[in-house]
Formats: C-alpha cells, sequence, structure tokens
C-alpha cells in the first residue's frame, strides 16, 4: 500500500512553506481566493488536509475553523502558530470517515493537497457529508492539465523563439513518486502525486451531490529576466500553474442524474 501521509517529510514541506506559505501561496493563491470566496457569508470552515494551518491564518478569526490532516507533526506545528482558540485542529486521514460531529459547514477546503491523496472519492464523500446544503466546496490544485509531473515539461522553438509545454500522457491516471531531496537519492523522502483527468474530478463531484460553480486558471506572476525573458514572460502568461474549482453542495435525486 502507498503510504501518501507527509509525516516522513514534515520537516521539509515546514520548511518550503513556512508560517505564512510560500511565494505563491502569498501572491496568487491566497489574494484570489478573497476574490472568489465572500467570506462575510462564511460562518465555519472545514479545511481538509491543512498541513501546518497556514490558511487558517487568512480567514477571519471569527469564523469556526476546524483543520484536518493526517501529519502529526504537522497538526502540532499548527496548533503551536494559531492564535485563535476558538479554532481546532485534529489528526485524521481526510480521505475515511472523519471522527467528527456531523456539523453543515459552510465551506470546505482542500488547498494543493488533493494531488497527493489516492483516494479522492473518500475526499469528496466526506466533503458531502459536512456541507450544507448550498454550501461551497473550494479545491485548489496544481493545474491537472499542465502541471502533471514527469509527464509534462517545458520546450523552446527556437525558430520561431516561443516556449511552449509539452503534454506527454493526461487522460490516464497515474501515480508518481516525487523526492523531496533528489540530492539524497535513495535516502531522499517520498511523497506522491496522483494525476487526474478534469473530467474525473468533475464525475466525482457531481456522484457526490456537487455541481460545479465555477473554474478558475491561474498564471504566475513572476518575470524574467535576460535574452529569453519575452519568451518566457509570454508563456508563463499563457501557461497556468493551478486550478480553482468553487463546487456547491446541491444534491440531485437518482433520476435527475439519469436524465
Amino acid at each position: 500500500m502507498v503510504d501518501t501521509s507527509w509525516e516522513k517529510s514534515s520537516k521539509w514541506y515546514k520548511k518550503i512553506v513556512g508560517d505564512e506559505g510560500h511565494y505563491f501561496h502569498q501572491t496568487i493563491i491566497f489574494p484570489k481566493i478573497k476574490k472568489i470566496i465572500d467570506y462575510s457569508k462564511i460562518n465555519s470552515v472545514l479545511d481538509l488536509a491543512c498541513g501546518q494551518g497556514i490558511f487558517e491564518r487568512q480567514i477571519d478569526p471569527k469564523i469556526e475553523y476546524l483543520g484536518v490532516d493526517i501529519s502529526r507533526s504537522l497538526i502540532e506545528e499548527a496548533i503551536k502558530k494559531s492564535l485563535n482558540k476558538n479554532h481546532r485542529f485534529l489528526v485524521a486521514d481526510v480521505s475515511k470517515k472523519l471522527p467528527i460531529d456531523q456539523k453543515k459547514y459552510d465551506l470546505i477546503t482542500i488547498i494543493l493537497a488533493l494531488q497527493n491523496i489516492k483516494n479522492i472519492n473518500g475526499v469528496m464523500e466526506n466533503a458531502s457529508n459536512y456541507l450544507k446544503v448550498g454550501g461551497k466546496f473550494l479545491i485548489i490544485l496544481n493545474h491537472p492539465v499542465f502541471r502533471i509531473p514527469r509527464q509534462s515539461s517545458w520546450g523552446v522553438d527556437s525558430q520561431n523563439k516561443i516556449q511552449y509545454r509539452r503534454v506527454d500522457r493526461y487522460m490516464t491516471g497515474i501515480e508518481i513518486p516525487i523526492s523531496t531531496n533528489p540530492g539524497k537519492f535513495q535516502k531522499s523522502e517520498i511523497t506522491w502525486s496522483f494525476h487526474t483527468p478534469l473530467s474525473k474530478y468533475s464525475q466525482i463531484l457531481f456522484e457526490n451531490g456537487f455541481l460545479i460553480e465555477k473554474i478558475e486558471e491561474w498564471v504566475s506572476e513572476k518575470k524574467s529576466t535576460g535574452p529569453m525573458a519575452k519568451m518566457e514572460d509570454r508563456a508563463r502568461n499563457e501557461i497556468p500553474m493551478f486550478m480553482a474549482i468553487v463546487a456547491v453542495y446541491q444534491p440531485v435525486s437518482e433520476s435527475a442524474k439519469r436524465f
């Protein structure tokens, strides 16, 4: 069985993400979340695969919050960093039944983590179990089309002075081991990425009572320097790094599904 917990890689993860998130959290993900989620309508949040609680420190302290992650050391870090006594954290596998009350949350989030969980259907089931009807499920992914580890890469067309994104596989689900420290070779800790095509995400969401309200694709705001800067900046603006999916829990009858 593949161990998808990041417990063994928690020191590495805490180092690269820090207290407030890494560069892309701070410059792209958190600012854009504020534009697509109206916090004034949110009273409670369930944050799945919350890591060391960086999203918890982004929301209004008045919002009820529960963060869940399978890594005990990351949860311990989240508790240590949290300044809000009304915010809680729990060690649990977000792809299995959760040991929490059947409270109906306004918003459930999973930020840059779903692609690292093998049983995505279990995650979707949890989201449907703990969201109130009309509640929103926010999924932030490494872009599932253009950011497939080992199956996508940058290339340069020198004749036309274009940098392009090459995708070698897409429709097939793939389990991809990721070395957190390639310099250690076989001694490096391993995390896992589970590539899933967008249509599969849509299918599983629908099967669990969700209707997709919005999909956004987010590009990096970095700027290059040097002789290739123009083509690199153009490619960066055209090929998104992240995808955001906002799905509304609106279960429909079986007859309506068949129709």
